[in-house]
């Protein structure tokens, strides 16, 4: 039996230990805001955070996720307020077609605790989400933001 938390909700999972953790967040935790995107951990449309780490869900066997806790898009916002980073994502109105934003901001939540003053060449050498839609130059302006709202204690 694997035990974890998803959101700060308790869950048991007894099944293949193999499959992904993506898959036991879409199916079994029913949060729908992380996405399939590749398979193979490379786009990134399916970040999570799973014990304070930026994770690629897609590939985390479940066996990995024991006794981990986890985060994604849906724990972000509270009832009065967003994240400073999505309140970034939509003052710059970056998502075109919306599909890898979820994972582009619980990357950004990440790569924002490590590169606070990020550069634009942090930016493209360490925020490696891929977006079909290529609204690089929109995320890039949303990082900056983020990172001002951040230094400014918006950032709750």
């Amino acid at each position: 039996m694997i035990e974890l938390s998803v959101n700060g909700k308790a869950f048991s999972f007894d099944g293949d230990e193999e499959m992904p953790l993506l898959w036991f967040i879409r199916e079994n935790a029913e949060l729908s805001g992380t996405k399939y995107g590749c398979g193979i951990g490379q786009c990134g449309a399916c970040t999570v955070h799973m014990d304070g780490e930026a994770v690629r869900s897609c590939s985390i066997p479940m066996a990995e996720a024991a006794g981990a806790d986890i985060k994604t898009i849906k724990n972000l916002a509270d009832s009065e307020k967003l994240h400073f980073v999505q309140r970034a994502w939509i003052a710059e109105d970056v998502p075109q077609c919306g599909y890898c934003q979820s994972g582009q901001i619980m990357a950004t939540i990440k790569f924002l605790e490590e590169f606070p003053n990020p550069s634009d060449e942090d930016i493209d050498k360490y925020h490696t989400n891929i977006c079909r839609c290529g609204s690089y130059d929109d995320m890039r302006r949303a990082i900056h933001r983020a990172a001002k709202l951040q230094k400014q204690g918006a950032a709750s």
